[in-house]
């Protein structure tokens, strides 16, 4: 008798009935096209009538899964290939933002369109910032006069509040840029920008994402200088914008500049160096004596660890102050300089506590050192002082004006 257990024969090739819920849709605009595009033809130019169907078809079309095929055919009059032309194989509108009028009521007219499509569909908001951001990338394949169009309705869409400024950053795209194509549909678009809002409201939100320091990069390495930046958009008629990007440069010089004499200081390096540095820095970046007395007392006072307690912090000041004065003196040759350190010190004592006892020693230390002058002081006093913590200071400072007055002795315990 075989004991041994007869093995049990397996199935090979199983095939499972796959439930139908279980299935993907395939992706196939096709059909999503044919629709849009019919209606846009039967509504034709009539804006009002496309955003009433836009409405509509948001209830019967799949948008969120073809927002991208949507946002081509409104743009563009079907979808777009890579590149930016037009895809042969399907259906087409004539009824869309490239063939419309060249002016600027007409784009604010289809900005309205947008704007109620996406207040009504949410979710449509970051595809439709996407798209943005690919078209621009794609600017090389449309005419100017579809660039002109384009770059108005974002200016209007970036002005609303429709879009984020990040979506300039597809203008930095490094063949748009050497080809010129960038710097002349960033004038298109700041100018329609700057007509809906100002250049203020620009400038907060190109700081909103980071991109009020980019805007050099709109053009190629061997031209990205304020005074090329400068001359293109102020014959361009957009000096608001130049002048915004020399103050956003001459602040990043300063940032720099600020933080390499605190790495001098810090390193201990001699002061004669540092003075000589400072210079040329100051002539390099055509600075006043008063913006560079402002930076060199921020240097100063960032390159040292302050005691935490107030007793201390003055003795430690006073030290510290000593040894920068002939810094501080080489760069207030001027009354107006030596207000504008006044007025640094008066600022910083307020915003920090611990200093706002030592402000009067301070002021003292460097009239001893010669770098502010009997006038200054005088003038600071009597007019020219902030309101910050004014009561306070002007009480400390009362015995010593009085002496600078009548020259009589003085302590400044």
């Amino acid at each position: 008798m075989n004991n041994q257990k007869q093995q049990k024969p397996t199935l090979t090739g199983q095939r499972f009935k796959t439930r139908k819920r279980d299935e993907k849709e395939r992706f196939d605009p096709t059909q999503f096209q044919e629709s849009i595009v019919q209606g846009l033809n039967q509504t034709g130019t009539d804006l009002e009538a496309v955003a009433k169907f836009l409405d509509a078809s948001g209830a019967k079309l799949d948008y969120r899964r073809y927002a991208e095929t949507l946002f081509d055919i409104l743009v563009a009059g079907g979808m777009l290939a890579p590149g930016g032309t037009l895809s042969d194989d399907m259906t087409r509108t004539e009824y869309c933002l490239f063939t419309a009028q060249e002016d600027l009521e007409t784009m604010q007219a289809y900005a309205q369109v947008f704007n109620k499509l996406i207040r009504r569909y949410k979710y449509l908001e970051k595809g439709f910032e996407e798209e943005i951001k690919k078209l621009l990338l794609f600017l090389k394949g449309f005419t100017e006069s579809e660039r002109n169009k384009l770059a108005m309705l974002a200016g209007i869409l970036l002005a609303n509040g429709s879009i984020s400024a990040s979506i300039l950053s597809s203008l930095f795209n490094e063949n748009l840029v050497k080809e010129g194509v960038s710097a002349a549909f960033a004038v298109k678009l700041f100018k329609s920008w700057i007509n809906e809002k100002d250049i203020n409201s620009v400038a907060g939100s190109l700081r909103k994402v980071g991109m009020d320091n980019r805007l050099m990069e709109l053009f190629p390495a061997n031209k990205r200088s304020c005074e090329h930046f400068s001359k293109y958009f102020t014959d361009a008629g957009l000096k608001e914008l130049s002048d915004f990007a020399r103050n956003q440069q001459s602040i990043g010089a300063r940032k720099e500049l600020q933080k390499e004499l605190q790495e001098q200081m810090s390193r201990g390096d001699p002061l004669k160096e540092i003075i000589a540095f400072t210079r040329e820095e100051m002539k390099k970046a055509n600075l006043s004596e008063q913006a560079m007395i402002s930076i060199i007392w921020t240097s100063v006072m960032s390159s040292v660890e302050w005691n935490k307690k107030e007793e201390l912090v003055t003795e430690q000041a006073i030290k510290h102050l000593k040894q920068y004065s002939p810094l501080l003196k080489a760069f207030t040759s001027q009354g107006l300089s030596e207000l504008s350190l006044l007025l640094k010190i008066q600022e910083y004592c307020y915003d920090n506590i611990h200093f706002m006892k030592a402000f009067q020693k301070i002021v003292v230390l460097l009239y001893k050192a010669d770098v502010l002058s009997e006038e200054a002081i005088l003038k600071w006093y009597t007019e020219a002082h902030l309101a910050k913590g004014k009561s306070v200071f002007l009480e400390q400072m009362k015995k010593f004006v009085e002496w600078l007055k009548n020259n009589k002795s003085f302590s400044s315990d």
